[in-house]
């Protein structure tokens, strides 16, 4: 468990009417980072958008090594063993009777699908063409607040971890202000041409493993997995400028954009991984896609014919027994609640089947492990999950990386949000990547399944501005 302390901190309040997240985000000089927002903008969801940089802490795990920096010395110390037992360490659970936001502080990033190689046996681990840590948070003291529905900024600087006292806390906030002070005005938008993606696997080679899975799946091994594939094209442009236009075409639930500075993580996520608020922990699992229509009412059929599509139907439903499973070895007996269920959701390109889960986390169990419970989802994965996970592994060539794992926040109050890794790019040595899966059943078209994860990608393949 993590241990409980008392935790200082400063709030600041600015008048929100010359600010946009993207000018706050804009005016920070420093370096390492983010911007946390999302399409949604009402009181339960999306009403605050969060924006930091100059991380105090940095945590990268690779397998069991956990590798921890401080940045006032960039002395590097170096643990082998758990990973996420490892990381608790780093968080101290604050006690706060009345949080002002739900992200006050704490660690922003990343767990990558293949942190489950850590707790079960899913084969030999492929080649790691992105090498990337498979964790990788960084810890933030100083946070910007958006709130949509009041239109006003507040800065949030704590002493977490540290003891210094409100004097030193108010000076970091008039540090902070500082950089706010000019306004970061976009008076030149860079021009943002279509990215030229290629793919890793080709048609053929996508539909052979199709077929494989179906095999696989026709011998009563899995009824479901979920088959990827990678997408690249050169990039040497500015990942921001894209992100940008990202926000413009594709608004999600989920919106990020993390600097690591080693690599750039964004995206436009449609799906909750897992959010954890006080004792309350949500899950919400997406399966069955149609491409959007030209018209309203040829959404209308869409969203109809997808409905009643058996194929897609079945599959939804048995992620979402996967999703109470997996809530079910974290909470309370009996307090499993489905608050939602199969509803539709558009998005700029595509419609999903939308379903939500709840459940009350039980005492012994901490946000962070209840994050590592679940991974990865099953709309990701398959069922059952572990066998599709090592059918996964061998058909798949190369580690999946970020991509279906979970980008979002631990907060140092206890809060935790993470969106599933989908919808994702990561910009790293000038190379611009991609993936997207197709959940294949025991009669999955092998060419219609090729053309969903493309549809998948589209909202990150026709990025222009």
């Amino acid at each position: 468990m993590m241990k409980h302390q008392d935790l200082n901190y400063v709030v600041k309040e600015l008048n929100g009417d010359m600010y946009t997240p993207i000018s706050l985000f804009q005016s920070l000089k420093g370096k390492k980072k983010f911007l946390l927002e999302s399409s949604l903008k009402h009181e339960q969801s999306g009403r605050y958008s969060f924006v930091g940089s100059d991380p105090f802490l940095e945590c990268k795990v690779y397998g069991n090594t956990v590798q921890m920096i401080k940045a006032s010395t960039d002395q590097v110390e170096e643990r082998i063993g758990d990973p996420i037992e490892i990381i608790q360490t780093l968080i101290p659970h604050y006690l706060l009777e009345e949080a002002p936001f739900p992200f006050t502080g704490g660690g922003i990033g990343y767990l990558g699908y293949d942190v489950i190689r850590q707790y079960e046996e899913i084969g030999i681990t492929p080649d790691d063409e992105l090498e990337m840590p498979d964790i990788h948070l960084m810890f933030y003291e100083k946070v910007i607040v958006f709130d949509h529905l009041e239109h006003k900024v507040y800065i949030v600087v704590m002493n977490e971890w540290t003891e210094e006292m409100e004097g030193d806390l108010q000076e970091k906030v008039k540090e902070v202000e500082a950089e706010l002070t000019n306004v970061y005005l976009d008076t030149h938008k860079e021009k943002l041409d279509r990215l030229s993606f290629h793919a890793r696997t080709s048609k053929d080679e996508f539909m052979e493993k199709v077929e494989r899975a179906k095999q696989s799946i026709q011998e009563g091994e899995i009824f479901q997995v979920v088959i990827s594939q990678r997408l690249q094209a050169s990039f040497t442009g500015d990942p921001f400028t894209f992100y940008r236009g990202l926000r413009q075409s594709n608004p999600s639930p989920y919106m990020f954009f993390i600097d690591f500075e080693e690599y750039v993580v964004l995206g436009a996520s449609p799906e909750s991984m897992l959010k954890v608020q006080g004792s309350q922990i949500t899950t919400n699992p997406i399966a069955g896609t149609r491409q959007r229509g030209n018209t309203a009412e040829e959404d209308v059929k869409l969203e109809r014919e997808l409905l009643s599509d058996e194929k897609e139907m079945a599959e939804h439903r048995m992620l979402v027994d996967l999703g109470r499973n997996d809530l079910g070895r974290i909470c309370e007996i009996g307090s499993i609640d489905l608050t939602k269920y199969l509803t539709i959701e558009r998005y700029k390109y595509v419609m999903h089947i939308v379903s939500e889960v709840k459940g009350k986390l039980k005492d012994d169990v901490t946000p962070l492990e209840a994050l590592t419970c679940c991974l990865p989802a099953g709309t990701v994965s398959g069922a059952p999950k572990i066998r599709a996970m090592q059918i996964i592994n061998e058909l798949e060539t190369t580690k999946r990386g970020v991509y279906s794992g979970a980008v979002g926040y631990i907060g140092v109050n206890g809060n935790l949000d993470f969106a599933l890794a989908i919808r994702t790019m990561v910009v790293k040595d000038g190379i611009a990547n991609v993936q997207a899966g197709a959940g294949i059943v025991y009669d999955s078209d092998p060419e219609c399944e090729y053309e969903e994860t493309l549809n998948k990608a589209k909202s990150l393949l026709e990025v222009t501005g």
